[in-house]
């Protein structure tokens, strides 16, 4: 694709929602697909949607809710892997960029073709143990410093944040710390903090200690950014106690581009 000075003015609303939806849905199914509609995005990116019949069903359940036009990197060969699926109202190009993460199912990278066209990166970055989170962030970062592309953004599960804010309880290194600072360097603001400041919001859990992280994220390039208008975060309707959710163990992050913001 080519490059391009900037973005003209969407007008309509954009909404975009990403969210962890946990181990592909299960038995929850129903329950996010009716949360995922009473929030009315027109751009959805799921974290942890499996080639499993609930996560298949969800994708059937959000194209009737509007959503038809659906890019998955879920593999049926292996369905019980976490992998990624972008469902929109508009029509979805798969785009293979040379610099882009190499971890397969975790990277998902689409041409939305809203009113005004942009590219959305889902992503869902693996954890420290496997030894793989390091490079996966390395080539985000790479790809952000060298992104020629035009408007887009980049989200979903990062497993990150920046120290002192974004946890209860330290829990970030340097590294994944200096990984968010690099992308706002490059021109990817965090979305939250560019309209939230230094608010403090959770996404998720630990099980154990019961300690808050923000590890989900939307960054918005130079391009795009001029059309944010709202960023939060939203739990399931059903709630098991304050700050949970018993639809997810993660918080949705909802994304307003275009037009006024608003928070149904």
């Amino acid at each position: 694709m080519t490059g391009q000075a900037g973005s003209a003015a969407m007008g309509a609303r954009v909404r975009i929602v990403a969210w962890n939806i946990r181990a592909g849905g299960g038995t929850r199914v129903e329950a996010i697909a009716r949360q995922i509609e009473r929030w009315a995005p027109d751009v959805a990116a799921l974290c942890e949607f499996r080639a499993t019949p609930p996560s298949r069903e969800l994708a059937r359940r959000l194209a009737q809710r509007g959503l038809p036009h659906q890019r998955t990197t879920a593999d049926p060969r292996s369905p019980g892997v976490n992998r990624l699926l972008v469902a929109s109202r508009w029509p979805l190009r798969r785009v293979r960029l040379v610099r882009e993460p190499t971890e397969a199912g975790r990277w998902l990278l689409a041409a939305v073709a809203a009113p005004r066209p942009f590219l959305l990166g889902a992503m869902h970055v693996p954890n420290r143990v496997t030894g793989r989170k390091y490079p996966f962030l390395a080539a985000v970062l790479e790809l952000a410093g060298s992104w020629r592309a035009g408007p887009a953004v980049f989200l979903g599960d990062t497993n990150s944040g920046r120290r002192g804010i974004d946890e209860e309880r330290p829990g970030f290194n340097t590294h994944e710390d200096g990984w968010m600072v690099g992308l706002e360097e490059h021109g990817w603001a965090d979305a939250f903090r560019r309209v939230r400041g230094g608010a403090r919001a959770f996404t998720w859990y630990s099980p154990n200690a019961g300690n808050g992280f923000r590890i989900d994220q939307a960054f918005v390039n130079q391009h795009l950014l001029p059309e944010l208008r709202d960023a939060r975060y939203a739990w399931g309707r059903t709630r098991a106690r304050a700050g949970r959710s018993a639809v997810s163990d993660h918080a949705a992050l909802l994304l307003d581009l275009g037009g006024e913001s608003a928070s149904p």
